[in-house]
């Protein structure tokens, strides 16, 4: 019965089900932006996960030196054009190192693109389960939980990460400790988003009709509150996305996130500071697929975020229409 009052009683909140998911592609196909960008991010997707297949056609791989392919009298400058450019490295070759750039590439990608979604995934777990049990706990459930969530929030994230990868044993795999460090001090916000959602949600009538049908908190939570706060949790989430990536690359580029020899964008930036001008390239392959990840990203998680909010995409009609009655 509930579910039916749902699609009458709360029109801001898509229904679950095919229909809703028709309407989401429905908008978002308008917005040719977040179209562009969702095939970048595809792209990118697929190179990351194709990487060792990808340097097997290439016949290298991220970690093998080729100290013949730079020139030691010059400090380590790759010999030839364009960085060492050829049939063998498609990408030309690191300095000093040797190691074929191309496959240090895509390797990076799985890395970034691995540690950003695994930790954008721990985020949004903790920040659900915190902001529903204090919107749904007692009143001093809700100050604990809130006035917790508020020191997370204040925690200054960058440097909370620089102390915990710091004092970590480095046998722990450093990816995987990269994206808990991550998603576990900056939780808050989504937390905070989640609280509010519930907050509001709890109050319509549909929620107060299974509580008389004699539902309980957590049933009620599953079937009534999730549903409603799904859409801002997926804008948030798509969003958190490139934060996270630019976060694993900034920690890699201080030297406390993944370590040699296991690529990362970040990691390679770090490396390249000083040879921007021997070997340019060396500096800006990393930095440009940083650049083209984080604003594909960011791209499409507005177009999510529009595509999710029926009264954003209607004030996006009522603009445009506007704008060309005033051309007419």
């Amino acid at each position: 019965m509930s579910e039916a009052v749902i699609a009458v009683e709360a029109p801001g909140v898509p229904a679950p089900g095919a229909s809703g998911a028709r309407q989401f592609w429905r908008r978002l196909r308008t917005q040719r932006a977040a179209l562009v960008a969702a095939v970048v991010v595809a792209l990118l997707v697929l190179v990351a996960l194709a990487a060792p297949l990808l340097t097997a056609v290439e016949g290298q791989d991220p970690t093998t030196y080729h100290p013949s392919l730079v020139d030691s009298a010059r400090g380590g400058v790759p010999i030839g054009s364009f960085g060492g450019v050829s049939a063998d490295h498609w990408l030309g070759v690191e300095p000093q190192t040797g190691r074929d750039l191309f496959a240090r590439l895509v390797h990076g990608a799985r890395v970034s693109l691995g540690v950003a979604l695994a930790a954008t995934v721990v985020q949004v777990t903790i920040g659900v389960v915190v902001g529903v049990a204090a919107a749904l706990g007692s009143r001093w459930v809700d100050q604990l939980l809130s006035r917790f969530t508020d020191v997370i929030v204040a925690m200054p994230l960058m440097i909370m990460a620089l102390a915990l990868l710091a004092i970590v044993p480095s046998s722990f795999p450093r990816p995987v400790l990269v994206a808990l460090v991550i998603g576990l001090i900056a939780w808050g916000n989504i937390a905070k988003i989640v609280r509010a959602q519930t907050l509001t949600l709890k109050g319509l009538d549909y929620v107060a009709a299974a509580r008389l049908s004699g539902w309980g908190t957590w049933r009620i939570a599953r079937r009534e509150l999730l549903p409603g706060i799904a859409a801002p949790v997926i804008t948030y989430a798509a969003l958190l996305v490139p934060v996270n990536i630019s976060v694993e690359a900034a920690l890699s580029f201080l030297g406390v996130g993944v370590k040699p020899p296991t690529p990362s964008w970040g990691q390679m930036l770090t490396a390249a500071d000083v040879w921007y001008q021997a070997a340019p390239q060396y500096l800006l392959l990393p930095a440009g697929a940083l650049f083209v990840t984080v604003l594909a990203l960011t791209v499409l998680g507005d177009g999510v975020r529009t595509a999710l909010d029926p009264r954003a995409a209607s004030r996006l009609r009522v603009g445009t229409g506007r704008k060309r009655a005033a051309k007419a």
